[in-house]
């Protein structure tokens, strides 16, 4: 199953959330999952857990940083999609829509106006947790 992540689930897990850290720490280590990413999804991921607000170690950062480069797959944007709710968006949905992702994970609302041009199913991180996750480690 492909699996694009939204930045504030990335964001979340840093900050030591358990919900989003579980969430991707399983997306990482179930081989049936793949996480993709566009070029300009990492480039974001890496330039927002920098920012000086968020206070990350450098150890920690560099943790994130090897995390993203050894279990992200890199797909190609074919198409710009244009999303006028929020363009800052449009990324990834351009990614979903690219890669053919099953899930977008997120904690962003704007996301629920683009899940009827998508067939990638747009779900928070705890409806994740619960529907995929917990029902996949019973199976």
């Amino acid at each position: 199953m492909k699996v694009v992540i939204d930045t504030n689930v990335l964001v979340s897990a840093a900050l030591r959330d358990r919900g989003p850290e579980r969430v991707i720490l399983f997306v990482a280590e179930h081989p049936e999952f793949e996480w993709v990413v566009s070029v300009e999804i990492l480039r974001e991921y890496m330039e927002v857990l920098a920012r000086p607000k968020f206070a990350l170690p450098r150890d920690l950062l560099r943790r994130w940083a090897r995390l993203l480069e050894t279990v992200t797959t890199r797909v190609e944007v074919l198409e710009p999609f244009e999303f006028p709710r929020d363009q800052k968006d449009a990324k990834f949905l351009a990614c979903a829509l690219s890669s053919g992702a099953d899930f977008l994970i997120t904690g962003d609302r704007d996301f629920e106006q683009a899940q009827r041009l998508l067939k990638t199913t747009m779900v928070s991180v705890a409806m994740f947790e619960k529907n995929v996750c917990r029902v996949w480690a019973r199976s």
